[in-house]
């Protein structure tokens, strides 16, 4: 159904501290993974697309990276982007881990609220969304939410576990009801606005992390570099992934090319499964020292190099 007389569509902004569940939540959401996740915290670097039909309403859930104090170019470039994708925003929700509480890097979008509010005195209210509920004291959960309402920031509460997805679906029809009356702005059969070739790179980059959480902090990216659609149906992919020093591709490396392996191996897996094919992936390591200051990695990922 797509009758513009009768359907709906919006953007909703998820804003919120690095690792607060932001991309947990949109994949829950859209029941789909267009996010990769990751226990390490700025896991998500450019503004992900994740796409829902509910009912007669097309929501257009934007996963942002997580808002925190930059110290680095590609920092800056990130949050400029979460704070960017808030200003297009229908609906503004701002998402909070319930067990850790208020960290410096959630105080500090509080701030930018209360100067969006400033600014912007009609814009509609931003809604408060407690994540990771399933973890947290309850005693410690109500005197957040208290705390949190008495800003007089937010029109409404929720309560949440992306996790368990405990929740979920009462906001996502929150959110489907404030949507405003329009076309769709996507197919109906669409998910993500990510490019497939983006998509796999990011797949590739979330098992870099989940295997080499601590050795290797900031320091890699991967690329997709050639995309190749074989005759019996399958795809060649053949991807870089960039670290900044000789040591960092040892460890990528691994002991006799062990660690490639199997972050290949677990990157295949799940892109086969993403693209209903067989998938033959190839993986390269490079040394590039200085990759987080080039203006084209910055326009692929629609990132600011200038923000």
């Amino acid at each position: 159904m797509n009758d513009a007389s009768q359907t709906s569509a919006g953007f909703v902004a998820v804003l919120g501290a690095p690792n607060a569940g932001k991309s947990t939540f949109v994949n829950r959401a859209v029941g789909a993974k267009v996010s990769i996740v990751s226990p390490k915290v700025q896991t998500t670097r450019t503004r992900v697309l994740g796409i829902l039909i509910k009912d007669a309403a097309q929501i257009l859930f934007v996963d942002t990276p997580g808002i925190f104090q930059p110290r680095r170019r590609l920092d800056r470039a990130m949050v400029a982007s979460a704070w960017g994708s808030a200003g297009d925003a229908d609906v503004i929700l701002l998402m909070i881990d319930a067990e850790r509480g208020l960290d410096s890097n959630t105080k500090s979008i509080l701030d930018g609220l209360k100067k969006r509010k400033q600014e912007k005195p009609n814009a509609p209210a931003p809604i408060l969304v407690l994540n990771k509920v399933d973890a947290a004291e309850k005693g410690k959960l109500l005197a957040l939410a208290q705390e949190l309402n008495d800003l007089e920031l937010f029109s409404d509460t929720f309560m949440i576990s992306a996790l368990t997805g405990d929740g979920v679906s009462d906001l996502v029809d929150f959110c489907a009801e404030r949507m405003a009356p329009g076309p769709w702005l996507f197919p109906e059969d669409q998910i993500s606005d990510m490019p497939a070739r983006l998509l796999a790179a990011e797949v590739t980059r979330e098992k870099l992390y989940l295997q080499l959480q601590k050795e290797l902090p900031y320091a890699a990216t991967v690329e997709t570099e050639t995309w190749t659609n074989q005759d019996d149906g399958s795809i060649r992919i053949e991807q870089v992934i960039f670290v900044e020093r000789d040591s960092q591709k040892a460890i990528v490396l691994g002991k006799r090319g062990s660690r490639i392996k199997e972050i290949g191996a677990a990157s295949r897996r799940e892109l086969e499964g993403m693209f209903e094919c067989r998938v033959h992936l190839f993986l390269f390591v490079k040394v590039r020292e200085k990759w987080g200051d080039d203006p084209e990695r910055y326009r692929d990922w629609g990132l600011d190099f200038n923000a």
